[in-house]
């Protein structure tokens, strides 16, 4: 059956949803919209590119839009976002990112896969500059660019989950004195206690610190007397980290 299929959202879910489309029908049009620029990446490996494990950046783009016209004729429409659905005329409104231009895109079929956005609690001093989150291959570039730029030597990880333990460990392996802070009272929480312990320890003899039962109470200026980095991390129990990422 010939049918037009809209997908809103690329990457994992999205992009798979539309080659299992493709499989099931040579003949249907089928246009997805991915916000971002990348249609298809392998987000998994954005902190081991960071600690330079992954060297080539390129390696990280699984597929091109364009690859994905020619081998399995996809329209996929980076920078585009789907800013409003209309059930009754089975149509989207499309926003380009880059143009301004919106349209809208009728669908016979709809599928939603709009991913999500990382945690960002509202703790005071979250949106200061050098606070960084890592979701997508902008973030990473934006994290590289500002150790760069500000040859940031000191840096403090809000979570010890597993992507908070990642990218602990390449931002130690890139030379710089890491510490965790974790408001439970160990790190990786589906681990049974004594499983999470050697794992702390072996990440402590690789020079990584941790603050347990310690959540990050606010980012702040730093104070005279402390090194005037990115900001200083004001955990619950007062301490304070200085943090330059």
């Amino acid at each position: 059956m010939n049918t037009k299929l809209l997908i809103v959202g690329g990457v994992a879910g999205g992009m798979s949803c539309a080659a299992r489309a493709r499989r099931l029908s040579e003949e249907s049009e089928i246009i997805v919209f991915e916000r971002g620029p990348y249609p298809s990446f392998a987000n998994c490996g954005l902190p081991y590119h960071i600690g330079g494990e992954i060297k080539d950046r390129s390696k990280l783009i699984v597929q091109s839009a364009e690859r994905l016209r020619k081998v399995h004729n996809l329209d996929v429409r980076t920078l585009s976002e789907v800013t409003a659905i209309s059930p009754e005329e089975k149509s989207v409104t499309v926003h380009e990112l880059e143009t301004g231009r919106t349209y809208e895109e009728n669908y016979d079929a709809l599928v939603l896969s709009p991913g999500a956005a990382p945690l960002k609690p509202p703790i005071p001093g979250i949106d200061r500059q050098g606070v960084f989150t890592l979701r997508n291959i902008p973030d990473m570039d934006a994290i590289l660019s500002w150790i760069a730029e500000h040859g940031a030597g000191r840096a403090v990880v809000g979570g010890g989950g597993y992507i908070g333990l990642e990218i602990a460990e390449q931002l130690c392996r890139r030379g710089l004195e890491v510490k965790v802070a974790e408001a439970a009272p160990q790190i990786m929480a589906p681990l049974d206690p004594e499983m999470a312990v050697i794992l702390q320890k072996e990440m402590e003899e690789h020079g990584i610190g941790f603050e347990l039962n310690n959540a990050i109470a606010s980012f702040q200026q730093a104070e005279a007397g402390e090194p005037q980095t990115g900001c200083t991390v004001v955990l619950e129990n007062g301490t304070r980290l200085p943090a330059d990422i």
